[in-house]
């Protein structure tokens, strides 16, 4: 600091000398004192300063020592060497550069107009290394402009950089480009920040590490989720209504969608919906656990309105429960054309009421999806093995299976039912279900069982039960006529023990679509 001596007015004016060992860098007069003494030593002469209020505003003498200003130098005495600049002038700059860039973009087929607020790179040359690396990953013209924010992402910082970590986990470079059509977004997420976190919790739920890429292929939105959100709030509740923790696994599989449901919204009125048609909450899980898609499925929508119909093509209400288990597709689908077009093609071929179709879809649900071929082609089969229209009417109410099994299997088993078992057609009346099973493990060792013990038996009582229970009649002194006439249906208990995944598997995804019916 500059230090000052005031002295009485009576002195002799007298300069001094002030000694200083450094001197700030920043003082705006530092330049213009002169510079006196040795390079480490700075010296200046500096006037005495004046004692009385008077000699502040008087001038000094002119045969007084020079005055040097301290304060700042007159801007316009000296030039800069180079000058900045203004903030107009940079606006108008950015304004050309985005101009061009806009100009760039429109000549490629891109619509500039959601990019007013997004920082894009000055020059044309980056914004084209842009949509050229986008272009060539597989995405078009149309793709970007369904969401041009993606041109904001750099190609070193951004883009690269997810898909070297999508590639490692697995993604295929065939799905890729359907990936980020869905979720473009990704490109602008931290590999470190937000895709490695999601990517830990999906590993957590037990999904297979070689399963992950597929989930993120099936749904790519999965990577925009927080992890306290909907996700964990999804999972929780169908962990609540009994699905296994060793099966959550499985079910986010098959349907990450899950993971994007909300729980009062879609996923709870959902369960408690068929809650109310009947069906126990156990096996809404298993259910579930079998068939995830099912959530998917528009309430109101889809879901009310498909069971509404059912009634109406007499399916009878306290059916509905089973026909829904056995069959869940069957609330999800366009459903009024198929039910309106098999009950006119199986009435036309069969001559079945309407009654009897509500009987057929009960015990089969699986028949609306049937193909018209398939059911021509079976019900001719059963009319040349001999039976009439009337059996044939009977059998299809009875065991509408036979419209969808293997012609070919079906064939062996009448031959082995007409040659070796030695039976009249009106036993496969009474118990149409004798195609459905085995051949060679059931049908055969169970005959020749009961051929060597010289038993007389309706095929009801000969197959219509487990292994063990086989062995345990074949211990009766007597048949008993309760079993006889025993027919197989649908057990809600039996459906609700049954786990629909198997542990031991390597992979829980399934990439083929469901199996039609033909």
């Amino acid at each position: 600091m500059l230090s000052r001596s005031y002295c009485s007015a009576a002195a002799k004016p007298a300069a001094f000398l002030l000694v200083r060992q450094d001197l700030p860098a920043a003082l705006p007069w530092r330049s213009s004192l002169p510079l006196r003494g040795r390079r480490d030593r700075r010296v200046w002469q500096i006037s005495r300063p004046r004692t009385s209020v008077s000699e502040r505003d008087s001038p000094a003498a002119p045969d007084g020592p020079t005055r040097v200003r301290l304060g700042r130098r007159d801007r316009g005495s000296s030039s800069s060497l180079y000058s900045r600049p203004s903030l107009a002038e940079m606006k108008s700059a950015r304004l050309e550069n985005r101009a061009r860039v806009y100009e760039f973009l429109r000549g490629v087929g891109i619509v500039p107009d959601e990019l007013d607020g997004l920082e894009l790179p000055v020059t044309v040359e980056v914004i084209k290394e842009r949509v050229d690396f986008l272009h060539n990953l597989g995405l078009t013209i149309e793709d970007i402009n369904n969401y041009p924010l993606v041109l904001g992402c750099s190609v070193k910082k951004n883009m690269i950089p997810v898909l070297d970590y999508l590639g490692k986990l697995g993604v295929r470079r065939s799905t890729l480009v359907e990936l980020l059509r869905r979720y473009p977004q990704v490109l602008h997420a931290s590999v470190v920040v937000d895709l490695a976190p999601v990517v830990k919790y999906l590993q957590g739920m037990d999904i297979k590490p070689n399963d992950v890429p597929r989930v993120l292929e099936k749904y790519p939105e999965v990577l925009g989720f927080k992890l306290e959100g909907t996700m964990s709030t999804s999972v929780a509740y169908l962990i609540g209504i009994g699905i296994g923790r060793r099966e959550i696994g499985g079910v986010l599989t098959r349907y990450p969608e899950i993971l994007g449901m909300r729980v009062g919204r879609v996923i709870k009125p959902f369960v408690e919906y068929l809650e109310y048609l009947g069906v126990p909450r156990l096996a809404v899980a298993r259910l579930i656990e079998k068939s995830p898609h099912v959530l998917g499925f528009g309430l109101d929508d889809t879901v009310i309105p498909n069971v509404e119909l059912l009634l109406e093509f007499h399916v009878r209400r306290t059916l509905v429960p089973s026909v829904v288990v056995q069959y869940p597709e069957i609330i999800g689908t366009d459903l009024k054309p198929k039910l309106l077009n098999q009950r006119s093609l199986i009435s036309s071929i069969t001559e079945l009421s309407d009654e009897e179709f509500g009987r057929v879809v009960e015990r089969m649900p699986q028949v609306v999806s049937l193909s018209s071929t398939a059911v021509v082609k079976h019900v001719d089969f059963l009319k040349d093995c001999g039976f009439s229209l009337q059996q044939v009417k009977d059998m299809v109410v009875g065991c509408p299976q036979l419209l969808a099994l293997n012609i070919d299997i079906m064939k062996l088993s009448f031959d082995y039912f007409r040659k070796e078992m030695e039976r009249p057609l009106e036993d496969l009346v009474t118990f149409p279900s004798f195609f459905t099973y085995s051949l060679e493990s059931t049908v055969k060792p169970r005959h020749r069982r009961i051929a060597k013990k010289g038993l007389k038996c309706s095929l009801a009582w000969l197959l219509n039960c487990s292994d063990e229970k086989f062995k345990e009649r074949m211990d009766y002194d007597s048949i008993d006529l309760e079993e006889m006439d025993a027919l197989p249906s649908f057990d809600m208990n039996t459906f609700m023990k049954h786990r629909s995944d198997d542990d031991e598997s390597e992979s829980d995804y399934d990439d083929e679509d469901d199996e039609e019916f033909v």
